[in-house]
């Protein structure tokens, strides 16, 4: 149950590792080719010094980025093998193997396209979608929010297995300030189809419930927000929709 807002009311190796084309970058661990996921697939990133300071936080954004939803992304602490990073462990199906050199967003793209297959998982198409939402991305920073629109609504016609529920939060976040609450909801609400435990949909969807009106309800969504990740409470952006939620309904209040 949603908790109420602000008092409003070892990794180890095995057969998964295989190289990467020859040509490329230093590839990873050798082993025999992995078995091909039917359920969930574990990433964890090594963010420890040594491998913060190769890239590591980098390659974590990248691969949440490009990651399909059945893919869990996440940080973890040193694998080991330091010097070769940034290192980067992989659960499939009981298998696991930690792999190294793992540098950039096209490296990340690699490996999961080699734990997916490519059937799944096509790199090249995912990295074109990911390129395309940064810079959507970029242009809705920029404030031009009707334009980061038109272009998120092309990646989303692109049809990228990875990433979407980041695409769809980006187009609530455009339509909101186009004002466009029932376009940004249903984006917020999509988002949170594919993935249901992103707080930031939660909290985009509360936006637009609060702009629609429906303050209860956005207060509900808020609070599954930080049912989710209760360290929100502490940012800025967090305590600021309080305050808002809180002044729509003391003047709801006084107007009844």
């Amino acid at each position: 149950m949603a908790m109420a807002v602000a008092g409003l009311t070892t990794c180890q190796s095995s057969s998964l590792a295989a190289p990467f084309p020859s040509g490329r970058e230093p590839p990873l661990r050798r082993r025999s080719a992995p078995p091909r996921a039917s359920g969930a697939v574990e990433v964890r990133v090594c963010t420890n010094r040594t491998c913060a300071r190769q890239g590591g936080r980098e390659v974590l954004a990248a691969l949440a980025g490009l990651a399909p939803p059945r893919v869990d992304v996440a940080s973890c602490g040193c694998l080991g093998r330091c010097g070769a990073g940034p290192n980067v462990a992989a659960a499939v199906a009981g298998s696991a193997a930690v792999f190294g050199h793992v540098g950039t967003a096209a490296r990340g793209a690699q490996l999961l396209e080699h734990l997916l297959g490519a059937a799944e998982f096509d790199a090249a198409a995912e990295l074109a979608a990911l390129a395309a939402r940064e810079k959507a991305e970029a242009t809705l920073e920029k404030g031009n929010a009707a334009e980061a629109e038109a272009l998120l609504t092309e990646v989303i016609c692109l049809n990228a297995c990875g990433g979407l529920h980041l695409v769809y939060r980006s187009r609530s976040k455009a339509r909101l300030t186009i004002g466009n609450i029932s376009g940004a909801l249903e984006d917020a609400e999509e988002a949170i189809r594919i993935a249901p435990k992103f707080p930031e949909a939660h909290l985009l969807r509360g936006d637009a419930l609060l702009a629609m009106g429906e303050y209860c309800v956005a207060e509900e969504a808020y609070a599954d927000a930080l049912d989710l990740d209760p360290s929100i409470r502490r940012s800025k952006s967090f305590k600021a929709r309080v305050e808002r939620l809180r002044e729509k309904l003391v003047g709801a209040s006084c107007s009844s």
